[in-house]
């Protein structure tokens, strides 16, 4: 038996129960199931590909692929080609029978489809519910199918889906895109049970200061009839008095308006929600009663000025988001839709643009309900809706969506997506009259143009307009996104005509394709480029925005002064939230490493800090209550929480400590001389140095080889199109500027990296000390090995000029390699520019190798790791054990990997290196030398001198 259920408000949001139904409330029944996971089947044939030609049956709603039919296809293989050959163009015929009770014979029936793709026949019973067959995938349209019904009885629905669109200017806009093109039918079908005289839709403004209009429209002109609202707080309380109109005798439209006072604004910061009754009323009897979710806010744009909500200039921290799982395509459900709403919450980002089309209803409910500022956008990736298309799709995207407070924007298409000729379509159906834009054009005063370089950013600040960019900072694979991010939102938060910015994207469109036993597929470079993966992965730039974007900021150096009062600058970067409203901790830990023994992290005490009273925008301090011996702890944690208790970010702050004295050890140490090399035996560590190189060859510990050797070895590259002087060769090959060349010398045409001048080794004080002079970039090396077996490496180098990519290291084999354990910045790598999103602590991860875009196992081992104090690796032949005194500088594990493809970056291996200077990390639009200061190279001047230890066990 068919399951009914109210229709509560117009998202269809509603619990699946059965009920004894009222008469003046929209009833409904799924003919599918409600989302993914919850599925009902429907006898169903494909035309072509996969299982096709026969009758079997489908999970509704679902596109077909994810069910094992038809074919895969990308759409934007056939860019610019609105029928071309080739492409995927499967026709799928569904039926299912169903009965309609026998109580609704005297109301209005329609049926209802959430989303199809694409071009859509609907029959009830062998006629058609219309005239037209539906074109346009991801907007909801309904036909009333009242006197096509059998009521009481079974009835049979058919419908016809082509996954391609008979219309050209369709398949422009939505099926030669960056994305999948799925078919079917993947959003919920259902039916609505209306009174004869009935509501269609409603149109409401609730403005900030508590005003309120709403424009009613019937089903149909009708006489002698009402309306009444009422407001609703969370808790169910009457705000104020109802309102109440009449409508003119055979008019189609009541328009109300009225005031309310007092009201909780709605801002992404205070989602402050109440729940609007609008009862219609013939003859003075209730006939049809519905209920809206609303919020009260205002929404401008000031041209020359800014974005302002409730008259507070506002930036938008956003990002773009397709509808999307890999399991199911883009067939969702509301637990998928409010899981990507909190995963944007916990960037602390506040605005979402939802590329390149409109999304469920459930995702704009979680907004609503969580707070985020949606842009929400017409279908047009680079191609548009014809003018008779496009007018039916405005009119039932904005039906739809229009009452949802969220929704602060109108995008008309994509990069040139746009119909101009839409432009005032979207007025006629919003009361509210939320602005339009175009994402990469100038319009309405906002200008929105994509992944613009940082120099040319500054420059589109000349102009007069709002500079918003809808798309910046490409995230393909491990570029893009947090690397440069924090230079370029410097520039966003600061200028007075900023409006913010939406990075893209949100995940990797990564689908689990049924033909290839689930493998995720993200067609190379083109689906792979989110700030999370497929299945939501976070990557490391995941927590370099968290950090920038955090609304507190703590602005004290990481390390502090000797000198620290306990008082912390800090600024809030909230809007509409004073900082006693969150939440502060502290935490002084202390660690050892697996040098002395166990590594552990220890808490040695902990508290509360009292919130500090300061405004939105306003700065203060934050006071601790320290210990007197707060300094013999190795760190100082500060962490920040909202008032629904999320972390907005944790700091963490060092100070200069004294180092322990080298204690003298004592112990039988050997050194044996051959003609090829120096031997020390030292505990059960055995090393050799080679005669000719000054470099370790080999490494034993209780009989046992490890593996590491070959170093230290110097290491010096920059980019392939860079001079010595740092500026870009105007002739370089293709390609160039995305790889990191390696050079030996003062002159890069003579070889004179690391030509060993002369080399000696002697005992003293109980340790062996073996020193190399070199001529070239490195000058000398010193190995001072303890009778415990601990290694001291000094070495010195020099150059003066202009690198990417410096410091030394040794090679050990990657197959080898299991296990690191270490104490810095982590868990995840970073880049020169994008540093800020880790977090001192001891940090372990496996060995693991992910290629990006392919496999999604993060944090990923190899790369760069800031602020590193020591490291333990586990390899299949023993332990490594290194430690640095400097902690300025980089510890450097093998070398990041890039796609297949190689788009960002080809660096040479390091091995195990200690680095004074690293890379940046470009993204797929921009190479370094164009994403800002901290993209740029380094000039290395003057002698390096560093110190390392290294220690072997078994």
């Amino acid at each position: 038996m068919n399951k009914f259920i109210y229709k509560l408000s117009i998202l269809l949001v509603v619990a699946n129960f059965t009920v004894t139904a009222q008469n003046t409330e929209t009833q409904i029944q799924y003919l599918s199931g409600t989302g993914y996971q919850d599925t009902k089947e429907w006898e169903f044939k494909i035309s072509d590909g996969r299982k096709s030609g026969d009758w079997s049956t489908i999970n509704v709603p679902s596109v077909w692929e994810q069910e094992g039919f038809g074919k895969y296809q990308y759409g934007i293989r056939f860019y610019g080609k609105p029928f071309p050959e080739g492409i995927a163009d499967e026709v799928g015929e569904y039926k299912y029978t169903f009965e309609v009770p026998k109580a609704w014979e005297n109301k209005r029936i329609k049926i209802v489809f959430d989303g199809s793709m694409t071009d859509t026949k609907v029959r009830i019973n062998g006629r058609s519910a219309s005239d037209d067959e539906h074109q346009g995938a991801f907007y909801r349209f309904k036909y009333d199918i009242t006197d096509l019904l059998k009521f009481g009885k079974k009835n049979v629905l058919d419908v016809v889906v082509s996954k391609e669109s008979k219309n050209a200017s369709v398949n422009l806009a939505e099926r030669r895109a960056d994305y999948w093109n799925f078919g079917g039918i993947f959003r919920p079908v259902f039916l609505e049970a209306l009174p004869s005289t009935h509501i269609n839709y409603t149109a409401l403004k609730a403005e900030a200061d508590g005003a309120f209009e709403a424009n009613v429209f019937l089903g149909s002109a009708a006489k002698d009839v009402s309306v009444e609202v009422t407001i609703l707080d969370e808790n169910g309380k009457k705000v104020g008095p109802t309102i109440k109109a009449e409508g003119l005798n055979g008019a189609d439209k009541i328009h109300l308006s009225g005031q309310f006072n007092n009201v909780k604004q709605w801002t992404a910061e205070t989602p402050n929600l109440y729940k609007a009754q609008i009862k219609l009323l013939k003859a003075g009897k209730v006939v049809h009663e519905i209920t809206e979710t609303i919020g009260f806010r205002t929404i401008e744009i000031k041209k020359g000025d800014g974005i302002y909500v409730n008259g507070q200039r506002v930036l938008m921290k956003g990002i773009n988001r397709h509808s999307f799982w890999p399991e199911s395509g883009r067939t969702l459900n509301k637990e998928l839709n409010y899981a990507d709403v909190r995963l944007i919450k916990e960037m602390n980002m506040n605005a979402v643009r939802l590329s390149h089309y409109p999304p469920d209803p459930e995702f704009l409910q979680a907004c609503d309900e969580l707070g985020l500022y949606v842009m929400d956008e017409l279908g047009g990736w680079h191609g548009h809706y014809d003018d008779a298309v496009g007018k039916k799709l405005v009119k039932e995207m904005v039906i739809r969506d229009l009452n949802h407070p969220s929704i602060i924007f109108w995008s008309n298409g994509n990069e040139g997506g746009w119909n101009t000729n839409l432009d005032n379509q979207f007025d006629i159906w919003d009361l509210q009259k939320r602005p339009v834009l175009h994402p990469q054009q100038e319009y309405n005063g906002v200008e929105t143009m994509h992944y613009r370089s940082y120099g040319e950013t500054l420059e589109y600040f000349r102009d007069d307009n709002i500079f918003m960019p809808t798309e910046y900072l490409h995230g393909l694979y491990d570029g893009g996104h947090g690397a440069g991010f924090d230079d370029y939102w410097e520039v966003l938060r600061k200028h007075p005509r900023s409006g913010g910015g939406y990075l893209w994207v949100f995940a990797d469109e990564g689908i689990a394709r049924t033909d290839q036993d689930g493998r995720i597929d993200n067609q190379g470079n083109y689906g792979a480029d989110g700030i999370v993966g497929p299945h939501h992965e976070k990557e490391g730039s995941f927590f370099t925005v968290k950090e920038v974007w955090s609304p507190v900021m703590i602005m004290n150096a990481s390390k502090l002064p000797n000198d620290f009062n306990s008082a912390f600058k800090i600024e809030n970067r909230y809007d509409f939230t004073n900082t006693n409203q969150c939440t502060f901790e502290w935490e002084l830990v202390g660690f050892t490493s697996p040098l002395h023994g166990k590594s552990e992290r220890k808490t040695i005490q902990k508290g509360k800090i009292t919130s500090p009273n300061i405004m939105p925008h306003g700065k203060g301090e934050l006071k601790i209550n320290l210990p007197n011996n707060w300094q013999n702890a190795d760190v100082l944690y500060v962490k920040a929480t909202n008032e629904k208790g999320h972390e907005l970010w944790t700091w963490d702050f060092t100070w200069d400590k004294e180092t322990e004295a080298k204690k003298a050890v004592s112990g039988m140490i050997d050194l044996e001389e051959t003609n090829e090399a120096y031997t020390v035996k030292a505990d059960k560590t055995e090393i050799k140095i080679d005669k000719t190189s000054g470099k370790l060859v080999e490494v034993t510990q209780s009989g046992k080889t490890i593996s590491l050797a070959n170093g230290p070895k110097i290491i010096m590259a920059r980019r392939g199109d860079r001079t010595l002087d740092g500026t870009i060769n105007p002739e370089f090959l293709k390609g160039e500027d995305r790889i990191y060349k390696e050079f030996a010398c003062w002159d890069e045409e003579v070889n004179c990296s690391e030509n060993l001048l002369d080399m000696s080794a002697k005992k003293v004080n109980g340790s062996v000390v073996i020193e190399a002079n070199y001529h070239g970039i490195l000058q000398k090396v010193i190995w001072t090995i303890d009778a415990d077996g601990l290694i001291q490496l000094d070495y010195e180098y020099e150059y003066n000029g202009v690198v990417d990519l410096a410091g030394m290291y040794f090679e050990y084999p990657e197959e080898k390699m299991q296990s690191k354990k270490w104490l810095g910045d982590g868990p995840y790598r970073v880049w020169q520019n994008r540093l800020k999103g880790t977090t001192l602590d001891i940090w372990e991860n496996v060995y693991n190798d992910p290629i990006p875009g392919e496999s999604f196992n993060y944090p990923e081992f190899k790369g760069y790791f800031n602020n590193w104090q020591w490291a333990e690796f586990t390899t299949e032949e023993g332990k490594i054990y290194i430690e640095n005194k400097d902690t300025n500088t980089y510890l450097g594990v093998y070398s990041p990997r890039d796609g297949r493809d190689a788009l960002l970056y080809t660096i040479p291996n390091t091995g195990i290196a200690v680095l004074d200077v690293i890379p940046p990390a470009r993204n797929k639009v921009n190479a370094t030398d164009l994403i800002g200061p901290s993209s740029q190279p380094k000039w290395l001047n003057g002698l390096q001198k560093r110190t390392v230890y290294l220690k072997f066990k078994k």
